[in-house]
């Protein structure tokens, strides 16, 4: 199954996937110790999403060990890129301008943030001439 294809993860799911691009290849009870406290998940609730996350190849698996350990199939910055991208159609038809205006008018962005952007912005602009 091709990156760009894989589905895109449910709010349960990209609470594993935060935890699993934070701590790194992690067992379900690691997953379920992490997320258990703020959600109130249950091991089994965990254990069974994350199968399905598997099955959808979300998740790699090691069976080498008695406990399986997960880890994402996508790193962060590729999983929020699918993400924008899928947005960025659906929502925005495809116009990059609506998105990030809509998004620098819900949050102040800080004098770093807009730096950054104006950097991004300069090096993007460089790159088409």
């Amino acid at each position: 199954m091709k990156k760009s294809r894989l589905p895109k993860p449910t709010e349960a799911e990209l609470a594993i996937l935060c935890v699993l691009w934070e701590r790194g290849p992690s067992t379900v009870r690691d997953v379920w110790e992490q997320i258990s406290p703020a959600q109130q998940t249950g091991y089994t609730t965990v254990l069974k999403t994350m199968q399905i996350m598997f099955d959808k190849n979300l998740l790699k698996r090691d069976e080498t060990e008695r406990s399986h350990v997960y880890s994402a199939s996508l790193t962060e910055n590729q999983t929020q890129r699918q993400m924008v991208g899928h947005l960025l159609e659906r929502l925005f038809s495809g116009s990059a301008r609506n998105l990030v205006m809509q998004a620098l008018s819900v949050k102040k962005a800080s004098s770093a943030d807009l730096a950054e952007i104006r950097k991004l912005l300069d090096e993007l602009e460089g790159a088409k001439k």
